[in-house]
């Protein structure tokens, strides 16, 4: 498949971002690679996605935003150009509605929108251009072309930083749009709180509170449909001063006496360039983890900006005095920081892998907050599809991240694998029959909603596989064997006939008619069509390998995965972004591409893999397009593994498959303080052999004591 993109990466508002820096912000180091508009941009380039988009619809290529965030923070700073969007800024559009405070990439959140006014219209919007517009890690700037304003943001974890230059001085206004987000707004309030500060609350499926005080005083407030969804207030500022209006805002998800004290524990009196300052040391030191030698422009590029990528969520609730607001709607106050749970169903796959090599008491908080929900609840947290959590902790636990409460977490684990009324739908059929049917629906289609059997039997029996790692580990051998028995009804699923993973009716009858090129979003499979879940059974390839009749079978079957083409009159959103009928746009066949390991052919992997990572990230008309959803990080994730030559198969297990790094040597600072050294010291890209501290490694995997305990790993490639 021949895929065309531009490699050349703009850099946008290159002028005006040398021009803010000013001469107090340090030099960047790797926050210069980081492009934050990566995956802002829509993707409509048939030979990439597969087919043409019908008319009015616009492709979820990233649905990343560009503004300002620390690591997992509770504040994400950016602007919205169209709400009810994924991040709400699409990179085509060319008016901006206001700066939210919260957001994710999956059409909820952005929640208090924000944005200064000067002699404004009836409609509160400013047109903007990407000439005048700039960003980094931790900062974001913009020229409102309507109101004369030249915005800059910063944040910290709990608050945001709004600086305004106005080019009238007069009428100064600042809009509180708070009966908009991206969620549903039942109610809001705002009220001032002394001659330069307001407060208040929005509420959509949860209540945030705001605190935000400015550094001139206020004249009065203009309420419109006080409290109603659509409704907005209107700050009006004094007159008199012609310094640039400062806006800093605390957030909090308990109180707005919180959100006071977040805003003073975290800002106070800081400057905006101390609080861009700090914000950029903290991306530099997180970055910092993986240099990099060799490799081009790009591929730096690609590199930082996905690894910045992969640590904006989960999100932090908690305040600084350790409140949060728990899963019961109380307050509490805990030991440990509250996160909101990953985005499990894509990034148990590798970005919860990397959260913990990297920022491994952030995973441990995670783990926490997920068990503070499963001890309110009844059962841990899942998100979308599948019971991953599971795998997410395990994995962690197995990698050394131990210090929570595994037995009492595992009594959980065990009630999501076996309890109905939890994560696991139709758990009870899959018990006893080891698969989950569908029903027998005449002439389904993309949209047909059903129970996804297939793509549920294959997730659980990996979840099954990921809680009998941990019984192991805790001498549970009565469940140890039973969970691994049911790790193998993926079995279940597979029809030797067509040698795909086939959907069953209740009495255990094959799905007929049977078109495994066809996609469902929730018949059989989810999100997905057969040939995309038919190679997925990462904790037992040999078993999955022998159902294909072994290698050469097998081999055959992989083969055609990557060559069979994609029928363009195929539509399925977020399906999309073919190799064959392998998608990388979405995630349900994500470990597909290092499969050919299994069977002793990892050049036939690496063609696979260096495609993707040169040809499906940083394209489109801009370069700024991703291949498919970014997914709170999977797909960033995705890229950093493979790009670095190390890539979690199966999750749940501390070893890394082997592959060809895109760069000469590569240096982790590991989260004990260690050093893990990666050389490709030969420029060909077929993995030839593994050495290990000096020493040839047997096999392709490579085991997680080269992150706890530091080593060196040669990939030797011809």
């Amino acid at each position: 498949m021949k895929i065309k993109y531009n490699a050349i990466i703009p850099m946008l508002g290159i002028i005006l971002l040398v021009s803010t820096l000013g001469i107090s912000q340090p030099k960047p180091v790797y926050t210069k690679y980081v492009n934050t508009f990566i995956g802002t941009a829509p993707l409509y380039d048939p030979e990439i996605v597969g087919y043409e988009y019908p008319k009015g619809w616009r492709s979820w290529a990233g649905l990343t935003f560009p503004g300002s965030s620390l690591p997992n923070a509770m504040v994400q700073l950016s602007p919205v150009t169209e709400y009810g969007s994924g991040a709400g800024y699409e990179y085509e559009d060319s008016m901006i509605y206001g700066f939210t405070h919260t957001n994710k990439g999956h059409w909820n959140l952005c929640n208090i929108p924000i944005l200064p006014l000067s002699r404004p219209a009836e409609t509160y919007a400013s047109r903007f251009s990407h000439q005048k517009e700039s960003a980094a890690p931790g900062f974001y700037q913009v020229y409102l072309d309507d109101y004369n304003v030249d915005v800059k943001l910063t944040s910290t974890l709990r608050c945001g930083y709004h600086q305004y230059a106005f080019r009238d001085n007069t009428d100064r206004q600042v809009l509180f749009d708070l009966g908009r987000a991206n969620n549903r707004v039942s109610g809001w309030n705002i009220e001032q709180a002394g001659p330069m500060a307001v407060q208040g609350y929005q509420q959509t499926g949860e209540r945030i509170y705001f605190y935000a005080r400015l550094n001139t005083n206020i004249d009065r407030i203009e309420k419109k449909d006080d409290g109603q969804r659509n409704g907005n207030a209107v700050v009006h500022l004094a007159n008199g001063s012609t310094q640039p209006v400062e806006l800093k805002i605390g957030l909090s998800f308990v109180s707005v006496e919180n959100a006071k004290q977040n805003l003073e524990a975290e800002i106070a009196d800081k400057s905006f360039e101390t609080v861009r300052n700090e914000a950029t040391q903290t991306w530099e030191k997180l970055l910092s983890s993986v240099q990099v030698k060799g490799g081009t422009d790009k591929q730096m590029q690609m590199l930082y900006s996905c690894l910045y990528r992969s640590f904006l969520w989960p999100a932090l609730r908690s305040d600084v005095n350790g409140e949060y607001t728990d899963a019961k709607k109380q307050v509490v106050k805990g030991d440990f920081r509250y996160y909101t749970e990953p985005s499990l169903w894509d990034t148990y796959r590798n970005k919860d892998v990397l959260l913990g090599l990297i920022s491994p008491k952030v995973t441990l908080d995670v783990i926490k907050s997920m068990k503070d929900v499963g001890d309110k609840k009844g059962f841990l947290p899942t998100f979308f599809h599948g019971d991953h959590g599971l795998s997410s902790i395990a994995g962690a636990y197995q990698r050394g991240i131990t210090d929570f409460d595994i037995k009492g977490t595992y009594q959980i684990m065990l009630k999501n694998a076996n309890m109905p009324g939890g994560p696991r739908a139709h758990i009870a059929e899959y018990i006893e029959k080891g698969f989950i049917s569908d029903p027998d629906i005449p002439n389904p289609k993309v949209e047909t909603k059903a129970n996804a059997g297939v793509s549920k039997t294959l997730e659980y029996a990996y979840d099954d596989y990921s809680v009998a790692q941990i019984a192991k580990h805790l001498g549970d051998t009565t469940n140890y064997r039973l969970m691994m028995a049911r790790s193998k009804n993926y079995k279940n699923v597979f029809d030797p006939a067509t040698r795909f993973m086939r959907g069953r009716l209740a009495n255990g009858d094959w799905i007929t008619p049977f078109n495994p090129q066809y996609p469902y979003y929730e018949y059989m499979y989810r999100e997905a069509n057969a040939w995309q879940v038919s190679f997925y059974a990462p904790h037992d390839m040999p078993g999955l390998i022998a159902l294909y009749g072994g290698a050469a079978g097998f081999e055959s079957k992989l083969d055609s995965l990557f060559t069979v083409p994609w029928n363009p009159r195929y539509i399925a959103r977020n399906v999309e972004s073919f190799i064959g009928q392998y998608c990388h746009g979405n995630q349900p066949d994500h470990e597909a591409p290092f499969a050919y390991h299994f069977i002793g052919k990892p050049e036939k992997s690496q063609k696979i893999l260096d495609n993707i990572l040169n040809n499906f990230y940083g394209i489109g008309e801009d370069g700024l397009a991703l291949c498919g959803m970014d997914d709170a990080g999977e797909l960033s994730a995705w890229y950093v593994f493979s790009a670095l030559g190390l890539y979690p198969f199966s999750a749940t297990d501390a070893e890394y498959i082997v592959t060809a790094p895109l760069f000469d040597e590569v240096t982790w600072r590991t989260s004990s303080g260690k050093t893990l050294t990666i050389k490709k010291p030969n420029k060909g890209r077929d993995l030839k052999t593994i050495k290990v501290n000096g020493k040839a490694n047997k096999g392709y995997f490579v085991s997680h004591d080269l992150f706890k305990n530091g080593g060196t790993l040669e990939i030797l490639t011809k």
